[in-house]
């Protein structure tokens, strides 16, 4: 079966189509539990979310797809996958729009880091002490940034308390993966002490560099084989938290650190090395006045730094952003039928990019960034139709040091969305979604002008780019109920002034000036329109209940630039299918993931992604021991040994996806 891969594909999309008509039947009568999107303004279900899609990953589905970063943990869901740069940087990538058109969240608080600038930056959370991971688009976006375009990803840690417990509850893990030596060990536990709720988190991570099925280049063999040079990735963070629980409501306050350390799997061998504190407030209060149901208020301060050195330690770039964020929702009760949230959001950050030494050229002079925006989503119920409208209003100011001689910018921004939904009979639904977005355009976008070690390039942006408008429809259609469940969406952004980064191929020296042997290709920040279009389906039975399940699924996308070609780091046409058993203790599954060969290539892109098959396997076992459940676990990741390649990634020439994986590991929860 492994042999023949083709084979193995069909035969798994062949059973899941043999299931009986009469097994549906009885599944129709059956309800899974809810599962509950905290980043949405009224706690929907996540069967609710058709005005904006979500996929929430929790529980042993999350601890399956767990991986060394958050791109590679989400990289298989409906329309997402990930810009892979190594074992240690790789950010999800939606509907193929990636960077600041994708807002990272901390327990509904923007990460604060600078993953969004470059793909070979780490996201500053982590995901193996998550208690679930939301991805969420459409009109409660508008709650968090006017430029989340390609949607939201919110990391649910609970580390500041809600709820009091009667005794410690938490969960620990240990894992071993043999790709890359990986060890990994995580802890989350929650207690209390009288009205006090407490809690405490922490990671541990080493993972060596990581074996690959042949070459690193399928060019050039000179460059290696075997295991991909560089790809190394040690990570450590830790989390405390605290506060005050009552009837009324709670607040609390909680400090978070990352410390990382990770290869770039380039031919220069640099190294990043990544610190960053974090500090956040979080209150709600029940019923604060007449007609409001709650008073919510959150306060974040970031600091965060990363070093990018050469091969032999010597630091190279510093990137620094000092960040805080305020947001303030209050949630009304019924008004003539209508429920919802407005608020109000600020940031304030402090961002550079300097040469370590202090005598260099300057990647990205220090910039300060100011906004504030002021929010609203409302949804009301008309009979069998439920109608949901938000809107964002955001001024935005980038002010560079002086000494650059560079222009402040300021952008006022207005976004816009108004979907519906028609359940037009129980359990099923029809829905359509309209927005329009404005993104302002980001600090690296207007005021690089230096070298980018981890990169290889040389980034020059454009001081006069205007901002971003986004016009998005989608049309979804989907079931909700019952073992049998199925969903499809059809989308369409239309984007003016989208912004993207392109290159000639031009080399140059640490100094900028044209040198055919130089170490940097420079790289333009440009505008230009743009337009995505997509669809995405999936049909899944009895996914999280006992007995058998299965799932196929299936994803498109494609970017072009109006009179131009393709946008460049499009995804590939996905398709696959999963199968699993759950009987008492045990629990067990197969997944197939077909990728289509990429080449629909920007102009100024030239390799062509080859398709390929990736095959995964897991197998647990739970018992109970002295009233906790302990879970003994092996997770076979790439079955195939195949050679994977993301079309998606930068450096997907010359840096192909770990081989095959076996992952064994022990879990605990209390």
């Amino acid at each position: 079966m492994i042999a023949q891969r083709t084979l193995l594909a069909s035969a798994v999309l062949s059973a899941l189509a043999s299931l009986s008509h009469s097994a549906f039947a009885q599944a129709q009568e059956q309800t899974l539990p809810a599962v509950v999107v905290t980043s949405t303004p009224f706690n929907s279900d996540e069967a609710a979310q058709i005005l904006a899609p979500a996929k929430v990953l929790y529980g042993d589905e999350l601890r399956e797809k767990l991986g060394n970063s958050l791109g590679d943990t989400l990289s298989q869901e409906l329309g997402v996958s990930a810009s892979a740069f190594g074992a240690g940087a790789s950010r999800p990538i939606i509907r193929g729009l990636e960077g600041p058109r994708v807002k990272i969240l901390q327990n509904g608080m923007s990460i604060q880091d600078v993953s969004s600038l470059s793909n070979d930056h780490a996201v500053g959370g982590e995901a193996s002490t998550a208690r679930q991971i939301e991805i969420l688009r459409g009109p409660a976006a508008l709650l968090y940034g006017s430029g989340a375009i390609g949607g939201v990803v919110n990391i649910i840690n609970d580390r500041i308390p809600t709820v009091l417990n009667t005794k410690p509850t938490g969960e620990a893990e240990a894992r071993y993966g043999s790709v890359d030596n990986t060890k990994n060990m995580s802890l989350s536990v929650d207690g209390a002490a009288g009205d006090i709720g407490l809690h405490l988190d922490g990671n541990w991570r080493d993972a060596d560099d990581y074996k690959i099925p042949g070459n690193v280049s399928l060019s050039d063999p000179s460059l290696g084989s075997g295991r991909l040079p560089n790809s190394y990735a040690r990570a450590n963070s830790m989390g405390l938290g605290a506060s005050y629980i009552q009837s009324w409501g709670h607040i609390g306050a909680s400090v978070g650190v990352n410390d990382d350390r990770y290869g770039i799997p380039t031919e220069e061998r640099s190294f990043i090395t990544l610190k960053q504190t974090r500090f956040d407030i979080d209150g709600l209060v029940k019923e604060p006045f007449a007609n409001f149901e709650s008073l919510r208020f959150k306060l974040g301060h970031t600091d965060y730094k990363h070093t990018e050195n050469l091969q032999d330690g010597t630091p190279a770039t510093d990137f620094k952003n000092n960040a805080l964020e305020s947001r303030i929702e209050l949630t009304h009760k019924p008004m003539a039928g209508w429920r919802g949230t407005f608020g109000l959001q600020t940031e304030n950050s402090e961002f550079s990019a300097l040469a370590a030494d202090g005598s260099g050229p300057e990647t990205v002079p220090l910039t300060k960034s100011n906004s504030i925006a002021g929010f609203l989503l409302e949804e009301r119920d008309f009979g069998p139709f439920r109608v949901s409208a938000g809107a964002r209003m955001e001024s935005v100011e980038r002010k560079p040091d002086a000494a650059s001689g560079l222009a402040q910018r300021d952008f006022n921004l207005g976004s816009y969305s108004l979907g519906g939904l028609w359940a037009f009979t129980p359990g099923y639904g029809l829905g359509a979604t309209a927005s329009v977005a404005q993104r302002a355009p980001a600090i690296e976008e207007l005021y690089s002008n230096g070298p980018h070690e981890s990169t290889a390039t040389y980034d020059i942006g454009d001081n006069q780019l205007s901002k971003e408008t986004s016009r998005n429809f989608e049309i979804s259609l989907q079931k909700t109920e019952g073992l049998l469940r199925w969903k499809a969406n059809l989308y369409q952004n239309r984007v003016k002034n989208f912004i993207y980064g392109r290159t000639d191929g031009t080399k140059v020296g640490e100094d900028g000036v044209a040198d055919p042997d130089g170490e940097f290709t420079e790289r333009f920040w440009s505008q230009n329109s743009a337009t995505i279009r997509g669809a995405e389906a999936e049909i899944s039975y009895n996914l999280r209940g006992q007995g058998w399940s299965w799932r196929g699924f299936a994803d498109t996308s494609r970017g072009k630039l109006t009179g131009l070609d393709n946008l460049p780091l499009q995804p590939a046409t996905r398709f696959g299918g999963e199968v699993a058993h759950r009987q008492g203790p045990w629990r067990s599954g197969v997944k197939v993931l077909h990728a289509q060969q990429q080449d629909k290539l920007a102009s100024f892109e030239s390799f062509v992604t080859p398709s390929y098959t990736q095959v995964d396997a897991n197998l647990s076992y739970t018992q109970r021991y002295n009233a906790s459940d302990v879970t003994w676990f092996a997770i076979i990741k790439n079955l195939l040994n195949e050679d994977i390649r993301l079309s998606t990634s930068v450096l997907r020439e010359n840096a192909p996806l770990p081989g095959r994986n076996l992952i064994v590991g022990v879990r605990t929860s209390f």
